[in-house]
C-alpha cells in the first residue's frame, strides 16, 4: 500500500497510529504505517519505499519518540525530499536536539489532552488536503487544523518560545565545527587533519542536547580566513570550534579551543601532545570536554557511541582516511588514484579484517576498476556484503551495492538497497551521489538531477557532480540550471587543476563547462592541449566527444574521437553510453551505430556478474521502535 501520508511514530505509540490511520481510512485517505510491513518483507525497505511515494509526512511526537534515531532519519529524509511536514504532538513536551533543528520553523499540531477528538479534527484537514491535490502549497498551520483550546495553546505558545528558526536567531547550545588546520608541513597530510575534524563531528553530533553544523556546511570555510563572530552570525549557532593537529612521526599534537560566537570569548581551549596511538582516546576527550564546556549532559548511551570506533588499529585507520580522502580528491576519475585505494584498503583490512568501512570503500573502488574502467576484476559485491556482515547499518556498503546491482540492470534491488542506504544516512555523500548514477542510468534525470544536486553541496570540490548536471539540466529543457551548474564545474576544475594540471579528466569536465557558457575558442585550447598530454585516456576522449556534440554541434568531430573510445571501452562505460543524453541527436547515426554494435559483440563473451537473487537476501530484523 502506498500511501497519500506516512505516519512516523514510536512502536509505543502505536496505538495512536493506529487511532489516526483508521480516522484517515475513514475519510477515504490511503495512508501508511509500518503495520503494513508484510511478513518477511524488508522493514527498512518497505519503509523507505512508503516515504519516497508520500508527499505529506505526519510526525506523532512523544518522549519515546524523541528518543528514536530512525524516526530522526525519517524526519530529515522528508524535510530533504522536501514533503509536507507535519509535526503532532502527542505529549506535551518541547523538541529537542535533531527534532528541535528540524522543526523549529514549522506550526505545531497539538493533540495530547483529547487525543480522538483533536485527532478528528487533524484528520478532516488531512483528508481536505489531499482531496485539493495541492498539498505541497497549502499551510498546514492552525487555521488549517482548526483551534486549540486554552490548554493547548499555552503549549504551543511555550514551545513556540523554546524555539528559534534559523533565521530568526541562534541556535541555542550550538557549534561548528570548523576544519582542523594541517600544522605538519606536508600537505599530503592534510587527509589526517580532515579526518579528525570530521570524527569530532560525527561524535558531537551524538549529542542529543547539541545541534552540530553538518560537514559540508562547515567544509565551506576551509582555507579561508573568515571572522569567528562573522561564521556564528551566518550559522545562526552560539559556538565556533576551531583547531590544528601536527602529525609527525608516532606523535600528534592537537590544539583546540570553543569560542563564544556572541562575544567572540575563549569557552574553553586545551592543547594535546600525545603518542599517535592515543588519537581514539584524545578524540573522546575532546568531545566530552566540548559538552562539559558547554554544561551539556551526555547520556550514558551518548558516551557509549561516542566511544565506539570502527577500529582500534591506529595504522588502519590512518591507511584508511589517506585511501578516503584520495577518493574524496579524485571523484571516481581516475584509474591510478581508484587502483591505489583498492590496494590500499587491502593493506587496512589486512590489519583489521572487521574495519567495515574499509571493505566498503574496497567495495567501491573494486565497482569502479571493474564497470568504469578496465572491465576486468572483482565487482565488489563480496567486500560489499563483507562490509554489511561487520555493519549491517553501514549506509555507504548498502549504496555501493545498489550501484554493482545497477550495473548488471538489476534494478529493482538496485532500488531496494538505496532505499536502504537513505534510511541509514540520507546526508552520505557517496549515498546521493549512487543514487544519482542509478536514476542516471534509468533515464530518470529529473530525479538524478535532484541527488547530484545533493552530492554537489555535500562536498566543496566535487567537479563530476556539477560536470553531470550541465548533461541533465540541458536534457530536460533547463538552460538556466546548465548555465548554473556549468559555472560552478568551471570554478571547481580550476581550483583542481591548480594541484594536478594534467589530469585529462579535469580538463574534460571543466572544456564542458566552458562550452556551456559560451566560451568554445577556449574549451578546444583545453582539449587540444589535453590530447597531447594524455591521448589514451579513454574517459577524457569519452567527454570531449560529449562536448563536440552536445555543446559544439560538431558530430564529425565527436565520432572520431569516440571510435578508439567504443574499440576498448568496459561494459559499463558501454551502458552509460547508451542511455547518455548527450549523444541522443547522433545515436540513429549509421558510424555510431557500428561503433556501439562493435563494442557489444567484443564484451559478448563476458561472464555475467553473478548476484544473489532478491528473493535469496537476508531480511533484516526491524529494530525495536
Amino acid at each position: 500500500m502506498a500511501g497519500e501520508i506516512f505516519i512516523s511514530y514510536r512502536r509505543s505509540d502505536q496505538a495512536k497510529a493506529r487511532l489516526l490511520h483508521g480516522l484517515l481510512q475513514q475519510r477515504g485517505v490511503d495512508a501508511w504505517y509500518d503495520a503494513h510491513v508484510g511478513a518477511g518483507e524488508d522493514w527498512r525497505v518497505a519503509t523507505a519505499k512508503a516515504l519516497e511515494r508520500a508527499p505529506i509526512f505526519v510526525l506523532l511526537f512523544s518522549r519515546n519518540a524523541a528518543d528514536s534515531d530512525d524516526i530522526a532519519k525519517e524526519l530529515a529524509a522528508a524535510t530533504y525530499s522536501k514533503k509536507l511536514v507535519v509535526p503532532v504532538r502527542i505529549e506535551n513536551l518541547n523538541p529537542t536536539g535533531a527534532f528541535l533543528y528540524e522543526l523549529a520553523s514549522r506550526n505545531w499540531f497539538d493533540a495530547f489532552n483529547d487525543v480522538e477528538a483533536r485527532f478528528a479534527v487533524l484528520a478532516d484537514s488531512l483528508a481536505e488536503l489531499v482531496k485539493s491535490g495541492s498539498t505541497d502549497q497549502l499551510n498546514l498551520g492552525s487555521a488549517n487544523l482548526g483551534s486549540a483550546t486554552s490548554g493547548e495553546a499555552g503549549g504551543r505558545a511555550e514551545a513556540s518560545s523554546s524555539r528559534a528558526s534559523p533565521a530568526a536567531g541562534v541556535h541555542r547550545n550550538s557549534v561548528c565545527v570548523l576544519p582542523f588546520a594541517n600544522m605538519s608541513g606536508d600537505a599530503e597530510q592534510e587527509y589526517f587533519s580532515d579526518g579528525i575534524t570530521e570524527d569530532v563531528i560525527t561524535d558531537l553530533s551524538k549529542v542529543s542536547a547539541l545541534f552540530v553544523v553538518a560537514r559540508n556546511t562547515a567544509f565551506q570555510f576551509k582555507g579561508k580566513n573568515t571572522d569567528i563572530l562573522q561564521i556564528a552570525r551566518q550559522l545562526n549557532v552560539s559556538h565556533v570550534l576551531e583547531g590544528s593537529v601536527r602529525k609527525s612521526g608516532g606523535r600528534v599534537r592537537i590544539t583546540a579551543q570553543l569560542i563564544d560566537g556572541r562575544t567572540g570569548g575563549h569557552v574553553w581551549a586545551e592543547r594535546y601532545d600525545r603518542d599517535l596511538n592515543d588519537i581514539f582516546a584524545l578524540q573522546d576527550e575532546i568531545s566530552e570536554a566540548i559538552v562539559a564546556a558547554l554544561k551539556l549532559k551526555l547520556l550514558p548511551e551518548e558516551k557509549k557511541a561516542i566511544e565506539v570506533r570502527g577500529t582500534d588499529n591506529v595504522e588502519a585507520y590512518n591507511l584508511y582516511l589517506m585511501a578516503r580522502q584520495s577518493y574524496a580528491a579524485s571523484f571516481e576519475n581516475d584509474v591510478r588514484t581508484v587502483e591505489g585505494i583498492v590496494r590500499i584498503c587491502h593493506r587496512v583490512v589486512e590489519i583489521d579484517p572487521n574495519y567495515a568501512r574499509a571493505w566498503a570503500l574496497m567495495a567501491l573502488g573494486q565497482m569502479l576498476l571493474r564497470f568504469l574502467h578496465s572491465g576486468t576484476g572483482d565487482d565488489g559485491l563480496k567486500a560489499a556484503e563483507r562490509a554489511l556482515s561487520l555493519d549491517a547499518n553501514l549506509a555507504e556498503a548498502h549504496a555501493v551495492k545498489a550501484r554493482i546491482f545497477a550495473e548488471s540492470d538489476q534494478y529493482d534491488e538496485a532500488m531496494d538497497e538505496i532505499a536502504i542506504a537513505f534510511s541509514l544516512d540520507p546526508e552520505s555523500y557517496e549515498v546521493n551521489r549512487s543514487a544519482a548514477h542509478i536514476h542516471f542510468k534509468q533515464r530518470k534525470l529529473k530525479e538524478a538531477i535532484r541527488y547530484f544536486e545533493k552530492a554537489m553541496s555535500l562536498s566543496e570540490t566535487d567537479y563530476s557532480s556539477a560536470g553531470r548536471l550541465i548533461s541533465c539540466y540541458n536534457a530536460v529543457g533547463d538552460p538556466a540550471g546548465a548555465s548554473r551548474t556549468a559555472q560552478i564545474t568551471l570554478t571547481r576544475t580550476e581550483k583542481a587543476l591548480l594541484q594536478d594540471p594534467n589530469n585529462g579528466r579535469i580538463v574534460s569536465y571543466g572544456s564542458i563547462a566552458l562550452a556551456q557558457l559560451g566560451q568554445t575558442e577556449r574549451a578546444k585550447e583545453w582539449m587540444n592541449r589535453a590530447m597531447l598530454f594524455d591521448p589514451d585516456n579513454w574517459n577524457m576522449r569519452y567527454n570531449f566527444g560529449c562536448n563536440f556534440v552536445q555543446y559544439m554541434k560538431d558530430n564529425a568531430a565527436a565520432l572520431d574521437i569516440l571510435e578508439p573510445v567504443f574499440a576498448s571501452m568496459s561494459a559499463g562505460l558501454l551502458m552509460h553510453a547508451k542511455v547518455d543524453p548527450d549523444f541522443d541527436s547522433i545515436r540513429d547515426d549509421p558510424r555510431f551505430v557500428a561503433m556501439v554494435t562493435a563494442a557489444e559483440a567484443r564484451l559478448a563473451g563476458e561472464k555475467p556478474i553473478a548476484v544473489a537473487p532478491a528473493a535469496k537476501r537476508a531480511k533484516r530484523t526491524p529494530p525495536a521502535g
